[in-house]
């Protein structure tokens, strides 16, 4: 006969574990020695301890439902009362005795989280509902129909409160925005006669327009129609029909004079070919670099190629953006080499890939005991759905060691 502190082995091999409430059967054990009993039993008792634990972190460190924690407890619950380990069970009982009180707790505090919520928001409807009411007076039409649009939105995103206290604030609420949309309505009823000066003064622009179009000082000229453009905008519209007559004048006047300096600047940038060749071989040579083998060599060559890169000056405009795109390639590379070096050498990746790694161990070593137990019970069923799923288990492992490995690398 073999025992220990908490449990013991009788000749006959039947395991016995020792609680407050004396002795209890845990099981029979025929495939070993008394010792290889006791030790698989507590191992046994080890994996409740510790599915117990992980419930005990869910329910203190994240937001778990309490329906889904007290269905867990109920779980483990009766494990404890099976007795199919050996250990202080009477421990592992009084752990969740505390923690379906912390069960409770957490329910009485979200109720009373739901209670404030709807609180916050009722004042937060009747903010929108006043704010509402004060802008339906203003004349800042469209700084005042952003807001309400945007107080709408807010609404929207607010969650619904009883039906008779939700549907007088947004009547409230709905009202005051007709009333604003009425007022607006008003207003712009009485632009008509502005629009006849704002016809005036474009008039005056499309003129100034159509002189400047044959002009050869493209800077200064470039300026001022830029300033034309800002006139016209603040002019205001005119009649539609006239608006759009105007709007082809004047933007056909612009397109002679900028058509004019894109034949010059394409001149200009055919004499740029040589500038642009030699940016040519400096990509070249920059993508030489890929595939990185040796970060710091690469910044160094990198660092070369971009000093003189810059030296060289401009290229054909139509050029640019492609030459600029194989450099930013290499030149994302060689970011993303020094990213994935500092992730290497990150201790608080590290630490999480070691953590996962040993739950994982745990979890393969608890499948690998009770695969054992079932097959020297010879239970051919058991025996087929542990062995899936220490399968599916020790290719987790397998992958989060690899995983911890490449911080070695």
């Amino acid at each position: 006969m073999s025992s220990d502190p908490w449990g013991r082995v009788d000749e006959q091999g039947t395991v016995y574990v020792r609680t407050a409430e004396g002795e209890r059967v845990v099981g029979s054990w025929q495939a070993g020695s008394p010792e290889e009993a006791l030790a698989y039993f507590e191992r046994k008792y080890q994996g409740l301890s510790a599915e117990i634990g992980l419930l005990e972190h869910r329910v203190r460190k994240t937001d778990l439902a309490a329906k889904e924690a007290l269905t867990a407890l109920d779980h483990l619950r009766s494990q404890v009362a099976e007795h199919h380990a050996v250990g202080d069970l009477d421990a592992l009982a009084k752990r969740l005795d505390t923690l379906a009180g912390e069960i409770e707790s957490r329910q009485v505090e979200r109720k009373a989280a739901r209670a404030k919520a709807a609180d916050e928001t009722r004042v937060a409807k009747e903010a929108l509902v006043a704010e509402a009411e004060q802008l339906a007076e203003s004349t800042q039409w469209r700084e005042a129909g952003d807001r309400l649009r945007a107080l709408v939105d807010t609404w929207k995103g607010l969650p619904r409160l009883d039906r008779k206290s939700d549907d007088e604030l947004w009547h409230r609420f709905s009202h005051a925005r007709s009333v604003f949309s009425k007022h607006r309505k008003a207003h712009f009823a009485q632009l008509d006669s502005e629009r006849e000066q704002a016809r005036q003064v474009k008039e005056r622009l499309v003129a100034e327009a159509e002189a400047l179009s044959d002009s050869t000082d493209w800077g200064d000229t470039a300026a001022r129609y830029r300033d034309l453009m800002a006139q016209w905008k603040a002019a205001g519209r005119a009649q539609r029909d006239a608006e759009d007559e105007l709007w082809a004048r004047f933007r056909g006047a612009q397109d002679v004079f900028f058509q004019a300096r894109s034949a010059v600047f394409t001149e200009r940038d055919a004499e740029q070919s040589a500038n642009q060749k030699l940016k040519e071989a400096l990509a070249a040579e920059a993508e030489a670099i890929l595939p990185i083998t040796d970060l710091k060599a690469a910044k160094t060559a990198l660092r070369d190629v971009s000093e003189r890169w810059e030296a060289i000056g401009h290229v054909p405009r139509d050029a640019k953006p492609k030459l600029d795109g194989r450099l930013n390639v290499v030149e994302r590379a060689v970011r993303e080499a020094e990213d994935a070096e500092w992730q290497r050498s990150n201790p608080e990746a590290r630490a999480r890939a070691t953590g996962m790694t040993s739950l994982l161990q745990a979890a393969v070593d608890k499948l690998q005991g009770e695969l054992d137990k079932a097959r020297a019970a010879g239970n051919a069923g058991k025996v087929a759905k542990l062995e899936g799923e220490l399968a599916g288990r020790q290719a987790l492992l397998d992958q989060a060691l690899k995983s911890l490995q490449e911080f070695s690398d």
